[in-house]
């Protein structure tokens, strides 16, 4: 895996567990019973975005590393999302086998 691949794999991950975390514990202007005038009742009142991009760096940190670990071992590899057989089988000289 290339420099660029595992930054953009991480900030991949980074903004999809951020979108996941914003809504989570969110207080609205209606919840709390203070609502300002010329804004919606849905609109947040605390909504702890430093805290959640805190726990969400942290978060996709480990899948990063997860996912880096898979992806450069081998664990899993293309051909084992081939369920239709459309991939060319692999030969000999090509799996490194040498047989």
């Amino acid at each position: 895996m290339s420099i660029t691949s595992a930054i953009v794999l991480y900030a991949v991950l980074w903004f999809m567990t951020f979108l996941i975390a914003i809504p989570i514990r969110l207080q609205t202007q209606g919840d709390v019973g203070e609502v300002v005038p010329g804004t919606h009742a849905g609109a947040p009142e605390h909504h702890y975005l430093k805290l959640k991009a805190k726990i969400t760096t942290a978060a996709a940190a480990v899948m990063w590393a997860i996912l880096f670990w898979i992806i450069t071992s081998g664990a899993i590899t293309v051909r084992d999302f081939d369920w239709f057989n459309v991939m060319t089988p692999l030969t000999s000289e090509a799996d490194g086998t040498g047989g």
